[in-house]
């Protein structure tokens, strides 16, 4: 029996498939970038931040005291108890806030917690307390 004009040419077109698709897999094989090596994989940062594929230079200058290096957490130095600012919000209702000096912190207090009546403006010292809503100013006294 003879196959008809539209099997050839399906067939054909099947074989053609099949050509190209063992082309595209030769081509995936030749551009595969498994196996690489370790060293092909590693990235490096340098002083900008920048990623890089250079090894940063080893700077032999710098020599580690082996005796200085501390372990475990960093020390904790002790804060001052006493602390001052300046009022920079007083509100009539009896609160406001106090900007500290050092770190230009704003902290929350309440007049029952004065001990002398205070305007915005005034310079104080206080102390801080921990509150369930945040950091807040106790004791606080006028400088004058």
């Amino acid at each position: 029996m003879a196959d008809s004009f539209s099997k050839k040419e399906n067939f054909k077109k099947k074989l053609q498939k099949k050509k190209e698709k063992a082309l595209r897999r030769e081509e995936r094989k030749e551009n595969n970038d498994k196996g690489k090596t370790l060293d092909d994989m590693i990235m490096y940062v340098d002083a900008n931040g920048q990623f890089t594929t250079t090894p940063p230079v080893k700077n032999d200058d710098e020599v580690v005291d082996l005796d200085n290096i501390q372990l475990g957490a960093a020390p904790v130095e002790p804060e001052e108890k006493v602390k001052s600012g300046i009022v920079t919000f007083f509100n009539e209702k009896g609160y406001g806030f106090i900007t500290e000096d050092r770190s230009k912190e704003n902290i929350f207090f309440h007049s029952n917690n004065c001990t002398e009546m205070v305007k915005k403006g005034n310079k104080v010292s206080f102390e801080i307390e921990k509150s369930p809503k945040g950091l807040s100013a106790v004791d606080i006294k006028l400088i004058k």
